[in-house]
């Protein structure tokens, strides 16, 4: 019997404890920047890798660069893409002559057809 009584006496202390409720801390959002960028050859790669990296979401103009030289536009995206594999970044092409590169944290949602 000493084992119920003493369960008992645990269930009673339980009910006779407060709850206490804390006040919620707000969040702050961080700041998130989009950045319209050019895209002009192999040499900008690394900066809009730094910027990525900074959690900046790229919008970056393509035509300029499609329309001077094709093999250096299809050269720097395949480089740009191995960047955003190793990274985890999220990459993808519009048709009016943008890509768009976004950090982990942010997903491109693609329209299924």
């Amino acid at each position: 019997m000493g084992i119920l009584d003493g369960l008992k006496r645990l269930r009673k202390k339980k009910k006779e404890e407060e709850i206490i409720e804390l006040p919620e801390e707000e969040v702050t959002p961080q700041k998130l920047n989009v950045r319209i960028e050019k895209l002009g050859g192999l040499a900008d790669v690394r900066r809009l890798e730094n910027l990525v990296k900074k959690g900046n979401i790229l919008f970056l103009k393509t035509k300029e660069l499609q329309r001077k030289d094709l093999g250096q536009f299809q050269t720097s995206i395949q480089k740009l893409k191995r960047v955003c594999e190793q990274y985890g970044w999220d990459i993808a092409g519009t048709e009016d002559g943008y890509i768009v590169v976004t950090p982990r944290f942010a997903k491109i949602v693609r329209e299924k057809t």
